[in-house]
């Protein structure tokens, strides 16, 4: 074989090698990250100490999350700066456990639905930003809308996202009958009312107005088969894409570009103070309800609280791990109801009460205020000082008046 045609099988073998080279590399880093943002470097998976189960992104650990203090990669600061807070309704009821996406959330509120059934609302913005970047990260059951959550929710933005499954509103016992909801039960009328509807500034995610890509029932998710209104499971992705097109993402298009948290308040932080202490809560929201009673277990050797839900272990089934909080919040309301024949009831949101807080294996007394709807409620110990999580997650356990806490 002359020279001339040496050469020639010499540069295709150079190129094949090339291209396919090529083809591995951006085959195996697309698969390693889904969405990016201002053309970033594709991000290196490892895996987190605490959690072997959550994909880390490599950088150092130094940029704060406003909602619960903990420390993450830039990247993921990256992913979660371009968006705004994610509010979900997830429900209780027996048959929806165990629950996807609870321990990947920065905040989580419980109150009472109906009847002892108690509800979530669960905060997405930086807890689940590194299972977001890598792929789909799905949440739920998600259930119905209730007007206290609103109260809460509205906390979170000039238009936050409220994401559930349809809510009470203004129904009537028979056909073209008159509205047998009390007024102020009826969630999706105030939800327009707040102007989360309207055409510019939609935050409101109803899944009756969302399609497949987004929510889809999944029956039998958990093994077992379960009535369809304990099915609903959607992607935080896809509720995030999909604000995006309305014009909300960390900005409000049509209002002038205006960042979501150009007047949120952040809550105050401190370092994680282990102590001697092995404070443990437990308590009933409605007596004789033990499917719905909670348990707050202390491990001093994470200083965290191990989540209980009815006498079982509380599992995140995206994770098959128990749930674990750094800071529970037990906040007394006055509670009001059943308020109508649909059985719904009223926790009051706005005002002054009766506040615990659960860290670091001690109890500390004190009370919560919140002035309007769209202020931030705010928690104080009993000399007036601010409290300061711990960072990590937060959840509220939202009371009545007459509920008793034992520890």
């Amino acid at each position: 074989m002359n020279k001339k045609f040496t050469s020639i099988f010499i540069l295709i073998g150079c190129y094949l090698v090339s291209f396919g080279l090529s083809y591995a590399y951006f085959g195996l880093a697309g698969g390693k990250q889904r969405i990016m943002t201002n053309s970033q470097p594709i991000p290196t998976i490892t895996q987190d100490v605490v959690d072997p189960e959550l994909p880390v992104l490599s950088g150092p650990r130094d940029q704060v999350c406003p909602l619960n203090g903990e420390k993450y990669t830039q990247i993921e600061k990256d992913f979660w700066s371009v968006r705004r807070p994610l509010l979900v309704m997830i429900e209780n009821h027996e048959e929806s456990r165990p629950q996807s996406g609870l321990s990947r959330a920065d905040i989580v509120y419980e109150a009472v639905s109906e009847g002892a059934i108690t509800r979530f609302m669960a905060v997405f913005y930086c807890g689940n930003a590194a299972y977001a970047i890598k792929g789909r990260y799905d949440v739920g059951p998600v259930r119905s809308a209730r007007t206290y959550f609103l109260d809460w929710a509205s906390e979170y933005a000039d238009f936050p996202l409220y994401a559930h499954v349809g809510g009470s509103n203004c129904s009537a016992a028979s056909p073209g009958g008159p509205c047998t909801t009390n007024i102020k039960a009826q969630a999706l009328e105030q939800i327009d009312r707040y102007g989360w509807l309207n055409k510019t500034t939609k935050a409101d995610l109803n899944q009756f107005a969302l399609p497949y890509s987004v929510c889809r029932r999944e029956p039998d998710r958990t093994g077992k088969s379960v009535a369809t209104e304990h099915s609903m499971y959607c992607s935080t992705e896809g509720y995030w894409s999909t604000a995006a097109t309305r014009g909300l993402t960390n900005v409000t298009t049509a209002n002038k570009d205006n960042a979501w948290d150009a007047n949120f308040r952040s809550w105050l932080f401190k370092d994680d103070q282990p102590s001697t202490g092995s404070v443990s809560p437990e308590f009933d929201f409605w007596r004789d309800y033990a499917a719905y009673r909670v348990k707050w277990q202390y491990d001093s050797t994470i200083n965290a609280y191990k989540r209980f839900n009815g006498g079982q272990p509380h599992i995140d089934f995206n994770t098959q791990k128990q749930i674990i909080a750094k800071n529970i919040v037990v906040q007394y309301t006055e509670e009001k109801g059943p308020v109508d024949e649909h059985m719904h009831m009223l926790y009051t949101t706005i005002g002054t009460g009766k506040a615990q807080y659960f860290q670091d294996g001690q109890i500390v007394e004190g009370t919560w205020s919140k002035k309007s709807r769209t202020d931030r409620t705010i928690y104080l110990d009993a000399q007036g000082k601010e409290i300061k999580f711990n960072p990590g997650l937060i959840w509220i356990e939202i009371m009545p008046k007459t509920g008793l806490v034992s520890y």
